[in-house]
């Protein structure tokens, strides 16, 4: 069923994500503060709006994808001082858990069913509709959110309640943050012990190295052809944003008492692969500095 959606958030992962909701036949309104990114979403068909404000007016769902909770939070109150009750509200950014929770209160205060889904997939994914949607609130939440969800995803997860879909984000990438870290490593080592990256990927990936890392997203050139390692590390996941999410999980291990010594350290990893400017590369790039070079691929 069609449906008006406001959708507040339109870069390089919610531009995508409204656009497959246009092609899906809802009215989308949507809103952002770079120019450059409304002028994409009007061209694919997005209803561009003055403010986060006038993008959710009329809307029967409002989609928010923002950088950090603290955004969230802000954008949220605004909505839930404006919109009806009723309106469903769904949050596909990455954030901390505990803003998670504080935004799905604020709904709950106005009588808005909400929903955290945070996805998985990359850009990518958010273009051709296939990401993996983790939501997090009440099932009849959940039930009106998953069409939606399924129109900008290939799967879609109940994960449980109010911030359980964050939990599950962050759980999820630190275990890619840390598979990644020693994917690069076998590759890094396999080349100093004179073995080529193709045989290592033939045994790794029908053994039990096998693991998404490797098959799909191969760090180095050649095994899989459309891994960012054949385009110079041009991102896919950015070095920056698996920063953000693996100091996301730390923060949250800490909260619970939970201990991730692999976690930590992959973060203080990327954290010196940032530090040293590949922030905007994509994060199978951090191969180069394992190696101890920055220098381009070995054969």
């Amino acid at each position: 069923m069609a449906q008006t959606i406001g959708f507040i958030g339109l870069g390089n992962m919610g531009g995508p994500m409204a656009a497959n909701l246009v092609g899906a036949g809802h009215a989308v309104r949507g809103f952002d503060l770079v120019p450059a990114s409304l002028d994409a979403a009007r061209a694919a068909g997005v209803a561009v709006a003055g403010s986060a404000l006038e993008a959710a007016e009329g809307a029967d769902i409002v989609v928010t994808m923002l950088p950090a909770g603290q955004h969230v939070v802000e954008v949220w109150t605004q909505l839930t001082g404006a919109v009806p009750a009723g309106t469903l509200l769904i949050d596909s950014s990455t954030v901390d858990v505990e803003s998670a929770r504080r935004a799905h209160a604020l709904a709950e205060a106005r009588g808005c069913p909400s929903i955290d889904a945070p996805v998985s997939g990359g850009t990518g994914g958010a273009k051709a509709a296939t990401l993996t949607f983790m939501a997090g609130g009440s099932a009849e939440a959940f039930a009106r959110a998953e069409p939606v969800l399924k129109a900008m995803g290939r799967s879609v997860f109940h994960c449980g309640a109010a911030g359980a879909g964050q939990a599950a984000k962050i759980c999820n990438n630190m275990i890619l943050g840390i598979s990644m870290i020693g994917v690069c490593e076998a590759f890094a080592l396999g080349e100093k012990l004179g073995l080529s990256r193709q045989a290592l990927f033939d045994v790794a990936s029908v053994s039990s190295g096998q693991c998404w890392s490797l098959t799909t997203y191969c760090p180095v050139p050649g095994p899989v052809p459309t891994s960012p390692a054949n385009t110079d590390y041009r991102p896919g996941f950015a070095a920056g944003l698996m920063l953000k999410d693996l100091r996301l999980a730390q923060a949250a291990a800490a909260s619970a008492g939970a201990a991730t010594p692999l976690g930590a350290e992959a973060a203080q990893l990327y954290a010196l692969f940032n530090a040293l400017g590949h922030g905007a590369e994509d994060f199978s790039g951090i191969i180069r500095m394992l190696r101890g070079s920055e220098a381009g691929d070995a054969a």
